[in-house]
């Protein structure tokens, strides 16, 4: 399958939320528990959340598969923040993180941007770590009482 890598458009919010929860529902529980998976998916409340980022100044880069439905996205903060790296569990292995964080990076390049970083989940981690990205720490926390995890992780953009 053809994929591309395209920008945001407000017709794409109500299937990056249903990716972005695939994702979450789909993978997450390689990694964490079902009541971590269920605390980390009640973080993310559906479309409007998209619009509203997008008009306090983030970018969001989507994989589209042929019929140009979104299949995986990133959204990007104007201070280099990649808030978002998310993947339909039926669209894995395809490259498509990856060129995602490149884009993010050429973005931020462009930008003038100096430094790209991130709370990535155990499961995005060595994605992030292929395309550059460090980790500086293991972020424990809890979501309404429900201990969780991620890693704190950045990238100097050159």
């Amino acid at each position: 399958m053809a994929y591309s890598i395209r920008p945001y458009q407000d017709s794409d919010a109500e299937a990056l939320a249903s990716v972005c929860r695939a994702a979450i529902k789909g993978i997450g529980p390689q990694a964490y528990s079902d009541e971590q998976v269920d605390v980390w998916l009640s973080r993310h409340p559906g479309a409007a959340l998209y619009r509203e980022r997008v008009s306090n100044g983030a970018t969001i880069f989507v994989a589209a598969d042929e019929d140009d439905a979104p299949v995986a996205y990133a959204l990007l903060e104007p201070d280099g923040h990649l808030d978002h790296l998310y993947n339909d569990p039926a669209h894995t292995r395809n490259g498509l993180a990856l060129n995602l964080l490149a884009t993010a990076s050429l973005f931020a390049k462009h930008h003038g941007i100096t430094r790209l970083y991130t709370e990535a989940s155990d499961l995005a981690r060595p994605s992030f770590e292929e395309a550059g990205y460090v980790a500086t720490e293991k972020r424990e926390f809890e979501i309404d009482g429900v201990p969780i995890h991620n890693w704190a992780m950045e990238k100097a953009i050159d």
